[in-house]
């Protein structure tokens, strides 16, 4: 039994031709709905490598490997792989039990060695596991493991259903210890895959009761391409959507638009350790040239999306209402920088010295909207003073310079639930080193005796949140934008289909397209 049993520019022509085409076998593009072929997905997304840290997100979203633990839709944890997991007294180790009778699709079965050493890896290698103080992982029987720590951790349970902590099984590593083959436990297996911008999958068991046999992903750089597809009948899922595109798609008889908040937030990230930027009132100056209310009523065309703090009140545990808003005041940005001794040179545009105030925004076109809202972004600082540079390249660009620091500006949208509890996204994005999303050149006391005392789970839980996002508000370590409304444009003969607003899974096995009528 498998683990799902256990548990139950360019012309419209060219677009289409450079990459609808190679979605579907020859002849097939603009194919009625049926349930006789694929379910064609096209997103922006590249599929990175085979790592789970890199690319877990795609196998668990098409529901090919599984966690140890998942989340429903608000985020709270439920058995994955896992049945129960129970923590010692005194906070130092935790008993995971696993379910009985799970196969990987090798036929493999799953067993407290195999989850041990799957996790011995993930907590070795680049990804969100690191933040746990695991000292070990050991069996204690064919179904149960003990996960012992050097502190209380209470957040490990909601690291073990990130993606980058997926179970696979010992034959999908190879013999220099990579990943060289995705072999999961969940409804679907891999059955094709050419990196980066192809995977097939098809049901694991000939005998599983999905409607959905087989599914295939491309990926597509270009949100009016996904958008075009969707209108030709190329795609069955258009995911990620520029608002352009979704106004016209809204009123297509062949496509219907699906949409969902996420706990996503558009954020611009200044070098904090930058001489220009260190000052928090620099940092302030740059909150209070934004119009987030003009971006987001007219670029995402939704006035509720302006984000006056940077968790949105889809966290209702996080979200603070009483933090005053951040605001859009280009008059009070140029005193600030006025106080730093900056002075407008000829062209309006700020001089201290020999220095112009002249600073490099980088960002990138995964997500449809990010060119468009750092063009705003980009007049808008011009506004109050500040020469702001627009590049336009890879998402991978982003934690490299970071790391190098000679990163300025970038904006990117952050998701803070990809491990259900936003608290894994924080210790990653603002712990002491920061984080290649998060603070650069950044620290903050306060920020860090709240984050300690929630991962140790001890006191006055709302007490520390609220003193954590307020350290953030005032920090500015980054500056909120918007929040992120998610859209998927499909076929109205497609039912079943729900949006996850975890983006944990694309939900194959819910969906289904209607039986063709016998006469």
């Amino acid at each position: 039994m498998t683990g799902w049993q256990a548990r139950c520019g360019p012309s419209r022509r060219g677009l289409l031709a450079g990459a609808g085409t190679l979605l579907l076998p020859a002849g097939a593009a603009g194919r009625a709905a049926t349930a006789e072929g694929p379910l064609r997905i096209v997103g922006p997304w590249e599929i990175s490598g085979l790592e789970p840290a890199s690319s877990g997100h795609f196998f668990t979203g098409l529901q090919v490997a599984q966690t140890l633990v998942d989340a429903d839709d608000t985020g709270r944890l439920r058995p994955g792989l896992a049945a129960a997991w129970q923590v010692a007294e005194e906070g130092l180790s935790w008993r995971l039990t696993l379910r009985a009778g799970v196969q990987f699709h090798d036929g493999s079965p799953l067993t407290a060695t195999s989850v041990a050493r799957a996790l011995q890896r993930a907590h070795g290698r680049p990804g969100l596991l690191r933040l746990a103080p695991l000292t070990a992982v050991d069996p204690e029987g064919p179904l149960q493991l003990r996960l012992r720590l050097s502190r209380p951790f209470a957040l490990l349970p909601a690291l073990l259903a990130h993606p980058s902590t997926l179970v696979l099984a010992p034959a999908s590593l190879g013999a220099g210890g990579g990943v060289e083959r995705i072999i999961g436990t969940g409804p679907y297996r891999v059955a094709a895959l050419a990196a980066p911008q192809r995977v097939q999958v098809q049901a694991a068991d000939p005998a599983s009761p999905w409607p959905v046999r087989r599914a295939h992903y491309l990926q597509a750089s270009r949100a009016e391409t996904r958008a075009l597809m969707a209108e030709a009948g190329q795609a069955d899922l258009a995911i990620g959507l520029d608002p352009a595109s979704l106004a016209r798609l809204r009123g297509h008889p062949a496509v219907r638009v699906l949409q969902v908040m996420l706990p996503r937030t558009l954020i611009l990230k200044p070098h904090c350790g930058h001489r220009w930027l260190a000052d928090l009132r620099a940092r302030q100056a740059l909150s209070l040239a934004l119009d987030r209310a003009g971006i987001a009523a007219g670029l995402l065309r939704d006035p509720t999306l302006a984000a006056g703090q940077l968790l949105p009140p889809l966290l209702k545990d996080w979200h603070q209402p009483a933090l005053p808003a951040l605001r859009h005041d280009p008059g009070q940005a140029r005193a600030l920088w006025a106080q730093l001794g900056w002075r407008p040179g000829p062209d309006g545009i700020l001089q201290r010295g020999q220095e112009r105030l002249r600073l490099t925004l980088r960002t990138f076109p995964d997500r449809p909207e990010l060119p468009l809202v750092a063009a705003a972004v980009q007049e808008q600082l011009r506004l109050t003073g500040v020469d702001c540079r627009v590049l336009v390249g890879n998402a991978s660009e982003l934690p490299l310079r970071h790391r190098d620091g000679s990163l300025e500006l970038s904006l990117a949208a952050r998701h803070y639930a990809l491990v259900p509890d936003p608290l894994g996204t924080l210790l990653q994005d603002f712990g002491p080193e920061g984080g290649d999303w998060g603070a650069l050149g950044w620290h903050s006391p306060a920020l860090q005796q709240a984050l300690d005392a929630l991962s140790r789970g001890k006191g006055d839980a709302a007490r520390w949140r609220r003193q954590a996002v307020t350290a953030l508000h005032e920090g500015l370590p980054v500056i909120p934008l918007a929040w992120y409304r998610h859209s998927v444009a499909v076929p109205p003969a497609l039912a079943g289909l729900s949006l996850d607003p975890l983006e944990r899974s694309w939900r194959l096995t819910e969906m289904a397209w209607p039986r063709p009528v016998v006469s």
